[in-house]
């Protein structure tokens, strides 16, 4: 077993990627029936918490902080890390996962008074000020025009992330048995040849169905499996090298340097730049109601 930096466990015990976006029971809080348009709020798990698929008759924008949280919806895994949340429209089934002592927070949005519609989950850009109104319109003294006032400046700054950092799962029964063996665990060094020979069809028929059913191939895949695997450990706490042995590249360096074509800078970096948004406590400020958020 191997120890994390913020508590002991194994890495290699991650379950596969089947997201954390949803309430335990897929429940949505009363006041968003009625009478407000968004209904927002937190809650921190201590140990990592699934939940299974669900759906909600509103609208649901979810996001953390300190951690990650990804889900699956059918063919599709989304990681959500810090910076962004995951838009989930109304009717929508969705699993979730999200990791221990991520502080985890959700909105609900009523469908009929949201001027927008996202007819997919979409990955959106979670700035200060877009986290400081939902976070002002989670208290319960606002008064009518106050709620109205931050619903409409929220609607404004709402946003789609410019990267939708989404995993695309193959859905071909050809291949299907690779792609869920390596969500189960992504460093799994198989070969394309090895897993030809053991699913007993050709290198090219996996090639090929690969490449058809995720635009991406089987090495591609593989690696853009990892980083999405690899946000949810660095986030737990894990250190590079360890993260690196886990999704199975022979050196840290190749690690990093996969990461870096994928995500477009280094682990070190990425998470630098999701903090830069913190202050000294770790939190957003909250320009809104004048407090940080608690």
């Amino acid at each position: 077993m191997v120890r994390s930096a913020r508590g002991e466990a194994s890495p290699g015990s991650a379950p596969p990627a089947a997201g954390a976006a949803g309430r335990p029971d897929g429940a949505v809080p009363e006041q968003a029936a009625a009478p407000f348009v968004i209904t927002a709020g937190f809650r921190i798990p201590r140990v990592p918490t699934e939940w299974a698929p669900h759906s909600h008759p509103v609208h649901e924008l979810v996001w953390v902080r300190g951690g990650t949280l990804t889900s699956r919806v059918e063919d599709r895994v989304f990681t959500v890390s810090e910076g962004h949340g995951l838009w989930m429209p109304a009717g929508v089934a969705h699993g979730g996962r999200a990791t221990a002592g991520a502080k985890f927070h959700d909105a609900f949005f009523a469908p009929d008074h949201t001027p927008f519609a996202f007819g997919e989950p979409t990955a959106i850009a979670m700035t200060p000020l877009l986290e400081s109104l939902l976070t002002h319109l989670s208290r319960t003294d606002l008064d009518t025009a106050a709620r109205a006032r931050a619903e409409s400046v929220v609607f404004d700054v709402l946003q789609p992330s410019e990267r939708q950092f989404t995993l695309h799962l193959p859905n071909d029964t050809r291949i299907d048995a690779i792609a869920e063996a390596l969500l189960d665990d992504p460093g799994d060094n198989r070969s394309l040849e090895d897993w030809a020979q053991a699913l007993g069809i050709s290198d090219r028929t996996v090639t090929r169905a690969f490449r058809h059913a995720t635009g991406l191939s089987f090495a591609q895949w593989r690696q853009m499996l990892r980083a999405h695997r690899a946000l949810t450990l660095l986030s737990e706490g894990f250190d590079v090298m360890t993260v690196s042995e886990v999704l199975g590249y022979a050196q840290p360096s190749s690690f990093i340097a996969a990461f870096r074509r994928i995500m477009g800078t280094t682990p070190g970096a990425f998470f630098g730049a999701a903090d830069g948004a913190l202050d000294e406590s770790g939190d957003v400020r909250n320009p809104v109601s004048g407090v940080q958020n608690s």
